[in-house]
């Protein structure tokens, strides 16, 4: 089975490597296109993901670069929707959310999440909501969540 439309996850500033890792092994599953690791996002060969992503690091495309605001507007100019994951007072929840057939899904850092510099960019804000005590979810949980929605939609 394909998807049905074509995903690329940009991570900026993900501390964790063991996030970034599970990342490269549900993008694989989900079918992803491709992963933008930017600011201190850890790359491959780091040991630490590699020993999580299983494999997945050698199988999906990935690029690393600096600046995430630069991804941003290259995959703008290539006709991507830039969507965020993000809890704010203007976001969506992702399952009413209406998604083009390309789309670059930002997910932000574990603590502080996306800057607003970055919000700002994006031509669509959605969350998964929460019913618990705690105001969000690890990172590489919300990621496969989201891309696995994108990609059954």
């Amino acid at each position: 089975m394909s998807p049905r439309r074509t995903v690329v996850v940009i991570l900026p500033d993900i501390r964790s490597t063991h996030n970034t890792g599970s990342f490269f092994r549900t993008s694989d599953g989900a079918g992803v296109s491709k992963i933008y690791l930017t600011g201190i996002t850890a790359a491959p060969p780091h040991p630490h993901l590699v020993k999580v992503s299983l494999g997945a690091e050698a199988v999906v495309p990935w690029e690393y670069h600096e600046d995430v605001l630069s991804v941003i507007a290259k995959l703008r100019a290539e006709g991507f929707q830039i969507v965020a994951v993000e809890q704010t007072p203007e976001s969506v929840h992702y399952k009413k959310a209406e998604y083009s057939q390309k789309v670059a899904v930002i997910f932000g850092n574990e603590v502080t999440g996306l800057s607003d510099e970055v919000i700002n960019t994006c031509d669509l804000v959605v969350d998964i909501p929460m019913f618990g005590k705690k105001e969000s979810l690890n990172v590489s949980i919300a990621g496969g969540i989201i891309l696995y929605h994108l990609m059954q939609d």
